[in-house]
């Protein structure tokens, strides 16, 4: 029963970390796997956080080894986003999940509208430094994506990736780069709670966070080579997953 558990997980976890490199949303394939391979849903979350933990670490050391964070965007955009997690998670408690998922409806065919749009959604040039425009929307954005992920939390990333870059004008290599940022430090905060109330299964959750960060590593490299050609169609589907997964068909 081990052995075919780190079956499941650990093809799956890859390709979620590959796909979380590019566009976001590795969640939406990572964490169907643990509850696939037999694990309660509170230990597939848990067990999920650390394995996407060292991914998404991995992924953003590479994207900080080639220059491609701006800090003086990151540093306020992580800390708006801590302050939306934690607005989030709090609203959570006192109103239904169904509204989030009424909202999901509306938001996800006009996200999809943006990615697919080439005139919204595509490569910007390299601006000479972050102006205050843009640290406004990013911190904006970070806040209100923040408290979502608080409240739901799939599709966090991709929905990151599109609001810095359509609304903030960043380079989409660097949109990334700020998102997988924001991503890290979130998980990071989930992961240390989970650990201190003993939900984590560590020996499938390391094994499978080498996987992870192997697919991470192929994924990050995808995306900063092929830029919006790679990342277009690979937030498409992760918006597309995210429909069904809402709709209640897996």
């Amino acid at each position: 029963m081990m052995l075919l558990m780190y079956c499941i997980v650990c093809p799956l976890v890859f390709l979620a970390g590959l796909v979380d490199a590019v566009g976001g949303g590795g969640g939406l394939i990572s964490l169907p796997a643990y509850i696939a391979a037999g694990l309660p849903p509170h230990m597939a979350v848990a067990t999920n956080k650390l394995s996407a933990t060292f991914g998404t670490a991995l992924v953003t050391f590479r994207f900080i080894r080639n220059r491609l964070i701006d800090f003086r965007l990151a540093l306020p955009a992580v800390f708006s986003a801590l302050i939306g997690a934690f607005c989030g998670s709090n609203l959570s408690m006192v109103v239904s999940g169904r509204i989030i998922t009424i909202l999901l409806y509306i938001i996800l065919p006009i996200t999809a509208f943006f990615v697919i749009n080439p005139k919204l959604f595509h490569d910007n040039p390299e601006p000479a430094g972050s102006s205050a425009g843009q640290t406004v929307i990013a911190v904006f954005s970070a806040f209100i994506i923040g408290m979502y992920d608080g409240f739901y939390g799939p599709g966090t990333g991709t929905f990151l990736l599109i609001a810095f870059t359509v609304f903030a004008k960043l380079p989409i290599v660097k949109a990334n780069g700020l998102t997988k940022a924001i991503n890290l430090t979130t998980n990071v905060t989930s992961l240390v709670v989970f650990l201190i109330h003993g939900q984590v299964l560590i020996p499938l959750g390391l094994t499978a966070a080498a996987c992870n960060m192997a697919g991470g590593w192929l994924g990050a490299g995808l995306a900063m080579k092929g830029g919006i050609r790679i990342i277009r169609p690979v937030t498409v589907a992760v918006l597309i997953l995210l429909l069904i997964k809402i709709s209640g068909i897996f």
